[in-house]
């Protein structure tokens, strides 16, 4: 099951505790009490071996598994009382400082949370003396997306309501909904999985495409769901859905890459026919749109139609010929 960077983090800490108490432990009562495969139990332990106290010998976590039991050869390296003291060359303070000052703008946080950060922040620039001066002539700033994300991470964490304003793309429409969020995670993108009011169903939402967040009192009370298995893709067409034909050139062949499909057969000219499905005929005919001379929809024929109408009408919005995208054989988007 595919979980978020902030998840996963979590769980990782949690897992280094865990096995600093059970030398030997098994990798299928580790898996099961943290709630994940024994595949993504073994991808957290591979990461854990490059994270430590610092990178000298020794402070890095010595954790193998032999894939029935787990072992830590140097626990006591984070043990109480132990390892050296840390110590930050000028350059990271800079960049901790930096951003711990950037993070502690983000609307949404947390009261606490933020005066918790400044606290910290003010502290490491008493210890990083004069490399901290280097940071206060720095600044960064978020786009957009962090605001929204910051607030869709309280209300996760505080279980509330949100009230959003949702651009559509496919529908070319600002809709307005109030979501109860599940969780959050990034494939390409970052998105929240939610309940959605206005749909009564799971849906999913990019954050860049928010216009507008509101938090709201209302305590959020999704059903319980089984969360997406995302470890294929955002985009995971089922048996059921519709069939569709595409031929593609040379230069359309990464369509079978990037996209699920059910065969991809060779043509003559270096191209592929290929068969692949979704639920919404939108997705298709964007795909269509992007490749341009570099592809069509052979069937079915109601949806070729569709998507030679989708281009005519994005071309009669340029005003002479000259403006067209593709017009000298490249790709249109």
């Amino acid at each position: 099951m595919a979980t978020s960077a902030i998840d996963r983090t979590r769980r990782m800490l949690s897992l280094v505790t865990y096995l600093r108490e059970r030398p030997g432990a098994r990798v299928d009562e580790v898996a099961r009490a943290f709630g994940v495969t024994e595949d993504e139990l073994i991808s957290d332990l591979s990461v854990l071996p490059m994270c430590g106290t610092s990178f000298r010998g020794g402070d890095l976590l010595d954790i193998d598994t032999d894939g029935e039991h787990i072992w830590w050869h140097n626990a006591n390296a984070v043990g109480d009382g132990t390892g050296q003291p840390l110590r930050l060359a000028a350059d990271e303070a800079t960049a901790l400082l930096v951003a711990a000052r950037a993070v502690a703008t983000l609307p949404g946080l947390r009261e606490g949370d933020r005066n918790a950060l400044l606290r910290a922040t003010a502290k490491l620039e008493a210890a990083a003396g004069e490399a901290a001066g280097a940071s206060a002539r720095l600044a960064v700033t978020f786009e957009s997306e962090g605001g929204v994300f910051a607030d869709v991470d309280r209300a996760i964490t505080e279980r509330r309501r949100l009230r959003i304003r949702y651009y559509s793309p496919g529908r070319d429409e600002l809709t307005d909904r109030e979501i109860d969020p599940i969780r959050l995670f990034a494939v390409g993108h970052t998105y929240v999985e939610a309940w959605c009011h206005r749909s009564e169903a799971r849906r999913t939402f990019r954050l860049d495409r928010v216009a507008r967040i509101e938090l709201l009192d209302t305590p959020a009370e999704p059903p319980a769901v089984e969360p997406r298995d995302l470890s294929e893709g955002l985009v995971q067409p089922s048996p059921g859905d519709p069939e569709a034909v595409i031929e593609v050139g040379p230069g359309g062949r990464w369509v079978a890459e990037y996209y699920p499909h059910d065969s991809a057969e060779e043509l003559p000219d270096g191209g592929l026919r290929v068969t692949l499905r979704a639920s919404d005929p939108a997705i298709l005919r964007r795909l269509a749109l992007r490749l341009g001379g570099d592809g069509r929809i052979v069937a079915p024929q109601e949806l070729a139609d569709s998507a030679r109408d989708a281009a005519r009408a994005a071309l009669e919005r340029y005003e002479t010929p000259d403006a067209l995208p593709g017009a000298a054989g490249g790709e249109a988007d």
